[in-house]
């Protein structure tokens, strides 16, 4: 494997050397309801991880910064990826902390400071696409905080475009669960297909 593999730990404590970070892979899950770690399983032959993670490149959205919740997951994880992919490795300050906790530690990093805005995936939505994250920042409006993908039943928050500067602020003073905050803010909601924002949850999602 030939990608980039800076390693910030913990995330708020210090500063990546290249590019600013355009994307945050949440990859710090215990994948309990699962039984095993949704980021190594396999979907037509390549990792959960390495799905998102190519999906967000081929998107333009690289740097790719993924928060894990220990050093053996950096190993773990970066064997699958895909070669040249453009990645820094971050560990949650607590691990299994959860999303919100991960957000925060990426919007208060120093070299997030002038970040316009950041696209969220969490690791467990392997047919996720390119053209959606594309999408997604068509569909973001200049008076909006974020723009969130739906399925036309239900918003997926860990999939939003946000502007970090709006978003940051006001989860720091609100430690609900995102999909409610979110709700809360100035936000577009982008139409797409079900089954690409089909997430994997527990053994029966993968027949």
């Amino acid at each position: 494997m030939t990608s980039s593999r800076r390693l910030i730990t913990p995330c708020g404590a210090s500063m990546s050397c290249g590019d600013p970070m355009r994307s945050l892979l949440l990859a710090g899950g215990r994948s309990r309801r699962m039984g095993r770690d949704k980021a190594l399983i396999e979907i037509d032959g390549q990792s959960c991880i390495a799905r998102v993670a190519s999906a967000l490149a081929e998107a333009g959205l690289e740097t790719i910064r993924i928060a894990v919740s220990s050093p053996e997951d950096i190993e773990h994880y970066g064997e699958t990826l895909p070669d040249g992919l453009d990645v820094e490795w971050v560990l949650d300050a607590s691990p299994h902390a959860g999303p919100i906790e991960a957000l925060i530690e990426a919007i208060e990093d120093p070299m997030s400071q002038d970040l316009e805005t950041l696209q969220l995936a969490p690791v467990d939505v392997p047919w996720v696409t390119p053209e959606m994250f594309s999408a997604l920042s068509g569909a973001l409006a200049e008076e909006d905080a974020l723009a969130v993908p739906t399925d036309g039943e239900r918003m997926h928050p860990l999939l939003a475009l946000i502007r970090p500067s709006v978003v940051g602020q006001a989860i720091n003073q609100d430690r609900r669960p995102l999909h409610v905050q979110f709700t809360q803010m100035q936000h577009s909601l982008l139409l797409e297909d079900r089954a690409i924002l089909r997430n994997l949850n527990r053994p029966a999602d993968l027949d």
